[in-house]
């Protein structure tokens, strides 16, 4: 479709309006040069994990200067949404994958504008690294998640991941064992109705429900191509007794593993889980794939890293304690 000049000035004008009505929330300044801090690359059984709280970013330069390093595709998006909060989540959700993946600099540096993403046929987006011949990255995986109060980035290398985050006080609708009774295998349909009271079933299950978009999600599948019920999330320390005990009747973190609904010994031991409890408000799911465990073996910790950020702002490295809890998976929380 070909526009006159006055269609192209009209649209051209309405952006801008959208972009000063996304952005009416303070006046820091922060200049196009504020630099991005690199980092190393996460090792072999290790994973970053980055996340933002949306509320603690109110300046107008710096919700700005995410726009500029955004594709004109990704700014469409935004533009098309309807609602200030949704539009800036969104850029902070797009601002914070390519910020985190350009610190992984390895041996010159990336802008983050210049990055560059296709996606699976499940629709799953990964990096397109477009760079001289003579130059490899790493196979670097990334996945984001995000609620309106905290936007998450997990970043590994050579083993894909899967992030989710919920709200620890997310309500739910439905009646959660009707919900759970349509998506979820017997076995966890069992778990939950066997827990009286209501709100520590609602926690419950949201702490499941996290668990199996992480793992879908790492599979790079989608809910549509993996539904929820043709799998289980277990604890492996009971599987002898063949309890499935929610995870605050535990008096020790436990291993949480995935098993096929088909074959209940495929234990899908190359996947690893971690369930966080993040910032008193969140839980958080991650899902990475270590290699096949042979039987008798046990898996090894995920060495995780978490870091609060504001890109081009500050960076704040979060070790175990009241800002993030370890209450499910096998992991090592670095400082």
């Amino acid at each position: 479709m070909i526009l006159s000049m006055h269609e192209f000035n009209a649209r051209q004008i309405h952006k801008a309006r959208l972009m000063m009505n996304i952005y009416s929330f303070g006046r820091n300044l922060v200049t196009a040069s504020s630099p991005l801090p690199p980092v190393h690359l996460p090792a072999q059984k290790e994973a970053h994990v980055w996340y933002i709280l949306p509320d603690e970013v109110k300046s107008t330069s710096l919700l700005n200067r995410y726009l500029e390093i955004l594709s004109p595709c990704e700014k469409e998006n935004i533009f098309r949404m309807s609602g200030e909060q949704l539009k800036k989540r969104a850029l902070l959700a797009r601002a914070l994958v390519r910020t985190t993946l350009a610190r992984y600099q390895m041996n010159r540096q990336i802008d983050p504008k210049s990055l560059k993403f296709w996606k699976n046929i499940h629709g799953k987006p990964e990096v397109d690294w477009q760079y001289a011949d003579d130059w490899r990255m790493p196979p670097l995986h990334f996945n984001i998640s995000h609620t309106s109060s905290l936007i998450a980035c997990g970043v590994t290398v050579g083993s894909p991941i899967g992030i989710d985050v919920e709200e620890k006080q997310r309500r739910l609708k439905n009646d959660i064992l009707a919900f759970a009774r349509r998506y979820f295998s017997p076995h966890e349909l069992e778990m939950l109705a066997h827990i009286s009271d209501p709100e520590i079933r609602r926690r419950e299950f949201i702490k499941l429900w996290t668990l199996k978009e992480a793992y879908v999600k790492a599979l790079g599948k989608g809910f549509s191509a993996s539904p929820f019920k043709t799998f289980t999330i277990r604890l492996r320390d009971h599987m002898e007794e063949n309890i499935h005990l929610p995870l605050h009747m535990i008096s020790e973190v436990p291993e949480i593993i995935v098993e096929s609904c088909d074959d209940p010994k495929d234990l899908g031991g190359k996947w690893q889980f971690v369930l966080l409890e993040l910032a008193g408000t969140h839980y958080v799911a991650i899902c990475v794939e270590q290699g096949k465990i042979n039987e008798g073996e046990r898996s090894i910790p995920v060495n995780l890293t978490l870091r609060k950020t504001i890109p081009f702002v500050e960076d704040e490295c979060i070790s175990k304690g009241d800002a993030a809890v370890v209450i499910g998976g096998l992991t090592r929380l670095l400082g």
